[in-house]
């Protein structure tokens, strides 16, 4: 499903979205949030607005090109219509699906990177040998800064009994463990001997290994074996994305008041912005996402770190 964006220059933009969801509301179906951001939903596709200081943001979204252009049309005229007092100017942006929208700009990633604590050697050690024993998978480890998140999240919360779905070879086990009050302990759960192999070695170089208890064998199962009761301070979730609503629930059933469930991938790359996409993962996630922010169980942040990270605490 295509999108596209319009940044309107104006000292009214809540002005605007009011007059547009009011004057819509009689043809179709709109939306006014008390934070002032206002969708407008036509039959060729969507239209949502929100307000800042100095401009009006808008993002049409359609099932294809030409229905865009028809939003776009419509939204435009109104907006202008309305524009009695100031010339403005819209100018929309060229559609892009999902996966082509960029989360952050790469100068904002840049300057992320190089102003938070940075890794020591040992993990940019873990790094290389991860890149060269498996190659393009490598891009599944976590980079450095959500590994500071880690660690960070850990630590305020408290942790003593912590979990992690999916392990890979052990960046951001690590990254938990250190973060681990005296005496804590991490169960990391993952299905391959062969890179949590690479994690155990580094584990012990990280006087970490310890505190850690390896798990091979599908997750649910480990989780589903474990006590109900909610006693969980702390849970990673990087594994396979279909089953994250599975993991989540199981979870968030034993997740002590005031823990935390971090889980990494949130976006899939921009697609699950995009209803195009309908892989089982895609749709597995988007409906998670969905779910998160709608479970009284939980109160949620989604944070644009990388491919999208959701920090969950449990009320």
């Amino acid at each position: 499903m295509p999108t596209s964006t319009a940044h309107v220059p104006t000292t009214r933009p809540e002005r605007y979205i009011k007059q547009l969801t009011s004057h819509m509301s009689h043809k179709t179906t709109t939306d006014l949030a008390s934070d002032g951001r206002g969708v407008i939903t036509l039959s060729a596709g969507t239209c949502v607005l929100t307000p800042a200081r100095d401009h009006l943001d808008m993002i049409a979204t359609a099932a294809d090109p030409g229905a865009l252009a028809q939003v776009q049309d419509v939204i435009t005229r109104h907006l202008l219509r309305f524009a009695t007092q100031e010339q403005l100017d819209v100018d929309w942006t060229p559609p892009i699906a999902g996966d082509e929208v960029e989360i952050t700009h790469p100068a904002v990633t840049d300057y992320l990177i190089t102003h938070c604590t940075q890794p020591d050697a040992l993990l940019r050690d873990l790094v290389n040998e991860t890149r060269e024993a498996t190659g393009t998978w490598a891009g599944m480890q976590i980079a450095h800064d959500e590994g500071a998140l880690l660690t960070m999240l850990a630590r305020m919360v408290g942790a003593r009994r912590a979990v992690e779905i999916g392990v890979f070879t052990g960046y951001s086990s690590i990254c938990i463990a250190r973060g681990l009050a005296d005496g804590g302990r991490l169960l990391a759960c993952d299905v391959s001997d062969e890179w949590t192999s690479i994690a155990a070695r580094y584990w012990d170089r990280a006087g970490v290994a310890d505190r850690i208890d390896l798990k091979i064998g599908p997750a649910l199962d480990t989780i589903r074996a474990l006590p109900a009761t909610p006693d969980i301070d702390f849970a990673f979730i990087d594994a396979d994305k279909e089953s994250y609503p599975d993991y989540y629930e199981e979870i968030v059933k034993r997740l002590r008041p005031g823990g935390l469930v971090v889980l990494d991938n949130v976006f899939l790359g921009g697609r699950v912005l995009d209803p195009a996409f309908q892989d089982e993962r895609h749709v597995a996630m988007r409906s998670l996402n969905d779910l998160i922010v709608t479970d009284d169980r939980v109160e949620s942040v989604m944070l644009p770190v990388r491919d999208g990270v959701t920090v969950v605490r449990k009320r």
